[in-house]
């Protein structure tokens, strides 16, 4: 076990410094930092001091190891367009984002695992016809356009929801957040929604597929020989198999949900760090976008971590494997 974890963690750090390296190649070969700040109408001199006061002058792996430290500390600069930390910037955006992608999943697991295991042990019902239908629609349709359709029923048509916005938080400490409030409740449904129903629908088809192929097999064929209930039998044994597929495909997920939420955000003017990327991205803002890429890989590699100390739990055979090996 302990070997497993620090092979895996060994991977991650390999993974970090190569995201690091892509990140630091925005620096070089995306724009001037130097022209932004000073303007086309700089003099030379200027210029050179200025590169010199940022260490742009150095041999290119000097700055690429000075990035690494600098990142590992969690500093990446200045704000090119806002002239502020970017660290204070990504921090103040963090909790909008993390708040949303972590509802999302857990809408998206919650109704999700539920309608796969229904769909596969009721199969050929009318409510698992329309749950097949509905999940075609929500694989077919782009988030942007989920999203617009949802203002205009629950916010122009009918007024029950609010349209953009966090609504009001509440700060504990440096974190804010809008789930101790009515008016921050209200402002999630939305874009909630809109970002769980691609990943509702695509956990629930697995679900189902996994399911119907766990219960072909034949040691559940000897477990209804044995008699054991049907219960027993599609919860306790098949379900329970069915979940380690579904654990990778949820954690990759709720990074995914993290990193592309960039859509919702921007169609529902959500202040999280999707909103935040894409003004960098308009303004050239590198410090930013260089940032916000290193942070989204770290959040990837976290998760697979963690999904795959999960896999020991859900999983006996795995443990087994793994003390066979050593």
């Amino acid at each position: 076990m302990l070997a497993f974890v620090l092979r895996r963690l060994a991977q991650a750090i390999i993974v970090m410094v190569v995201v690091a390296f892509f990140a630091f190649l925005l620096f070089q070969y995306v724009g001037d930092p130097v022209v932004f700040l000073l303007g086309q109408d700089a003099k030379p001199e200027q210029i050179r001091q200025m590169r010199a006061d940022l260490g742009l002058d150095r041999p290119f792996f000097v700055q690429f190891w000075h990035f690494l430290v600098n990142a590992a500390q969690g500093e990446f600069g200045l704000s090119l367009r806002q002239g502020a930390k970017v660290s204070r910037l990504i921090i103040e955006r963090l909790p909008a984002t993390l708040e949303l992608s972590i509802v999302a999943a857990i809408l998206a697991v919650v109704i999700g695992v539920p309608m796969g295991v229904y769909a596969a042990l009721r199969r050929g019902t009318f409510t698992t016809q329309m749950f097949m239908s509905l999940s075609l629609l929500g694989v077919s349709l782009p988030t942007f356009l989920i999203g617009i359709l949802l203002i205009l029923v629950f916010s122009v048509w009918l007024g029950w929801l609010p349209s953009f916005g966090r609504g009001e938080t509440v700060s504990i400490g440096r974190w804010t957040t809008g789930l101790l409030t009515m008016d921050g409740w209200a402002h999630m449904i939305l874009p909630a929604i809109t970002l769980a129903v691609f990943q509702l629908t695509l956990i629930m088809r697995l679900v189902r597929s996994e399911m119907l192929e766990v219960l072909r097999t034949d040691y559940i064929k000897f477990a209804r020989a044995r008699g054991l209930s049907d219960r027993a039998i599609h919860f306790g044994h098949a379900l329970r198999n069915t979940l380690v597929p579904v654990l990778t495909i949820t954690g990759l997920q709720l990074g995914q949900l993290i990193a592309f939420a960039i859509i919702t955000e921007t169609v529902f003017q959500w202040p999280g760090m999707g909103l935040l990327f894409i003004q960098a991205v308009t303004y050239a803002d590198i410090p930013i976008m260089a940032a916000y890429l290193c942070l989204i890989a770290l959040i990837f590699v976290t998760i697979n971590l963690v999904v795959d100390m999960l896999y020991f739990v859900v999983d006996p055979r795995l443990r087994v494997s793994t003390q066979a090996g050593h």
